[in-house]
């Protein structure tokens, strides 16, 4: 299965290991990918990318975002998620999150305005939702 975006696809394990570990993350991370919000932030802060820099600014702001969904609340929480590349791709270092915040940071109107823009586009847009498998029930569930 080939991956779009900037997060891996996710493989289901049938193997008899009862572990959870990451699903919550994974799932969201799934979300990001799906939606194909991690494309619209990329695009939306390429202006804030360094010419030779390796991290995109989109997945480094996905990453923090899914770092404090499962609890993180410092930069390096990152090291959670940062520790199953094969789930969640390549993390930037703390050092490389640091920097981005920092010239993030010296413009914080345009980069709310930038994020608020991809937001908007990836819900706009929609046509995620066409290609989503949809929870069939075949009774009702309110009577």
């Amino acid at each position: 299965m080939k991956s779009i975006g900037l997060y891996p696809c996710v493989r289901i394990d049938t193997a008899s290991v009862p572990a959870a570990g990451q699903a919550g993350a994974v799932l969201l991370a799934e979300t990001i990918r799906v939606t194909g919000l991690d494309r619209e932030l990329s695009a939306a802060l390429s202006p804030w990318r360094k010419p030779l820099s390796h991290h995109d600014p989109g997945k480094i702001i996905t990453d923090l975002a899914i770092s404090l969904a499962v609890g993180g609340d410092c930069l390096s929480d990152l090291a959670v998620i940062r520790a199953e590349p094969g789930l969640f791709g390549p993390v930037a270092s703390d050092a490389t999150v640091s920097r981005l915040i920092t010239v993030l940071g010296a413009d914080p109107d345009t980069v709310v305005k930038a994020i608020a823009m991809a937001r908007k586009t990836t819900r706009l847009r929609g046509d995620w939702l066409e290609t989503t498998p949809r929870l069939r029930v075949s009774t009702p569930l309110i009577r």
